[in-house]
């Protein structure tokens, strides 16, 4: 097993499907502002300008060195898909998105200790034709994934746009968003690539 903080694919240039988890199922989005507060979170760490905070200090800022292409935040877990242009850069991120949203969840339900299952997984994609069908396992994974708030199907089909999404770089595989919509909708037929893709980010190294 990899050791703990240390991502044994570290590569520039490369995909990342990331997935962390509560500790022992623990439920990490409990209220609609929670599932705000990680949103608030990508924008904090992805915009294009620096975020400071009450002293005047900014955040760490990952705009040039990493892409956040697709997500899915569920109240027990997440998944996300990253595009790494910098090495360390998923590293880091990860590091201030995970710390930050404990800090947050910690004080806000009076408790302490670790908050996730270990740090989170990730699978370095090592074939780009992949990609497009990852983020389709990413947004499909509410039952109710054509309405669901909280990934990044919304974005894809234009129905929202913000700096710190980037699904350009799938998009620009499909005629447009009604043909990836129409991709998406079509996920039943893709069983065995699913099963792939549960197989190599069980097999990713945890960070």
């Amino acid at each position: 097993m990899p050791s703990r903080h240390v991502l044994k694919d570290d590569l520039q240039e490369s995909y990342y499907h990331v997935y962390f988890r509560g500790g022992n199922r623990l439920r990490i989005f409990r209220d609609a502002a929670d599932f705000e507060k990680m949103l608030h979170l990508f924008a904090r760490y992805l915009s294009l300008a620096e975020v400071k905070n009450s002293a005047g200090v900014s955040f760490p800022n990952y705009f040039n060195r990493l892409e956040l292409v697709a997500f899915c935040i569920m109240p027990s877990y997440a998944h996300l898909l990253v595009y790494q242009r910098q090495r360390g850069a998923m590293t880091e991120f990860m590091r201030s998105l995970l710390t930050s949203y404990s800090m947050y969840f910690n004080k806000k339900y009076k408790r302490s200790g670790p908050l996730f299952e270990s740090r989170y997984k990730a699978a370095l994609i090592s074939d780009d034709s992949y990609v497009e069908h990852i983020t389709r396992y990413i947004h499909v994974v509410p039952h109710d994934w054509r309405e669901y708030e909280y990934s990044s199907l919304p974005y894809y089909l234009h129905q929202i746009t913000d700096e710190w999404i980037v699904p350009k770089r799938i998009l620009e595989q499909f005629s447009g968003p009604s043909e990836y919509y129409e991709f998406v909708s079509n996920h039943k037929q893709n069983k065995e690539f699913k099963d792939i893709l549960r197989h190599e980010l069980a097999n990713g190294s945890e960070i």
